[in-house]
């Protein structure tokens, strides 16, 4: 794909990026097996264990978790009123859309103590395992530990695209907005009203600017992390992108990141 050429005018020293479609990758760019940091891509690996947790039976979506009436769900959508950083209460559970890595952690936490398994094991064992993924590991905190390549990324994706690992109805309950009409803090981009959430997924929906493109459609749901990755998926066009980077987020992803978007799209469109 020439649109993936891109990123060799990245102002980084190194990037992966592969499109993925329902039967596998379709293109890719840089070395695909090269491990690096993903910052809060980890949230969705974390939020899709979460899920099979809940299909195994082993905790419940609607079960309290973390602050007085919050639940696994609130967790999730991050709206269990708990700070960014620690599981410090800012907030009633369900009331506001507060951004919280510290929420993730409790709910590994939670996982790890009703499968007596530790969660960094949980993860490999319902998600990294089964999807192949021999090259991703959980070695630091739930909201934002995990390293990853693209080639694993893109394994992960296509499980979004067509799921093996939950139910296909589960699949469209994570990727569907929770609480909606729930106003916050976006990082990076400011205050949205709403900013549209999922299980573990950000939603785009009406947001602009966005990290992705601004053709990706509004079902548009992923993540992408502090230290210069992504990853969205496009449920209307059955396309999903993941981008890894070794710079940390800031006004270059920005401004490199949606044109990389909209000429992968643009590009699969005219084939």
């Amino acid at each position: 794909m020439h649109s993936l050429d891109a990123i060799e005018h990245w102002p980084v020293d190194h990037a992966a990026v592969a499109v993925i479609g329902p039967d596998g990758r379709i293109g890719a760019a840089g070395d695909q097996d090269r491990v690096f940091a993903l910052a809060s891509v980890t949230k969705p690996l974390v939020a899709y264990a979460a899920l099979v947790a809940v299909e195994e039976g082993a905790i419940e979506l609607d079960q309290p978790a973390g602050p007085p009436g919050a639940t696994v769900r609130h967790l999730l959508a991050h709206t269990s009123g708990l700070a960014f950083g620690e599981p410090t209460v800012q907030s009633a559970p369900g009331t506001k859309r507060i951004y919280s890595s510290a929420g993730f952690e409790v709910l590994a936490d939670l996982i790890a103590t009703e499968t007596d398994i530790a969660f960094p094991d949980y993860l490999h064992e319902a998600v990294f395992a089964p999807l192949g993924m021999s090259a991703s590991i959980l070695d630091g905190p739930a909201g934002h530990g995990a390293r990853s390549s693209a080639a694993d990324l893109a394994r992960f994706a296509r499980e979004l695209l067509s799921p093996t690992l939950i139910s296909a109805e589960t699949a469209r309950e994570a990727t569907g907005v929770q609480f909606p009409g729930l106003d916050g803090l976006l990082p990076g981009y400011g205050v949205q009203r709403p900013n549209d959430w999922g299980l573990g997924f950000e939603i785009k929906s009406g947001k602009a600017p966005h990290w992705t493109g601004a053709t990706n459609s509004p079902s548009t749901y992923g993540h992408f992390g502090q230290s210069g990755t992504f990853l969205w998926v496009d449920p209307d066009r059955s396309i999903a992108c993941v981008a890894l980077a070794d710079r940390a987020f800031g006004d270059w992803a920005k401004a490199a990141w949606p044109p990389l978007s909209e000429a992968v799209l643009a590009e699969l469109a005219g084939a």
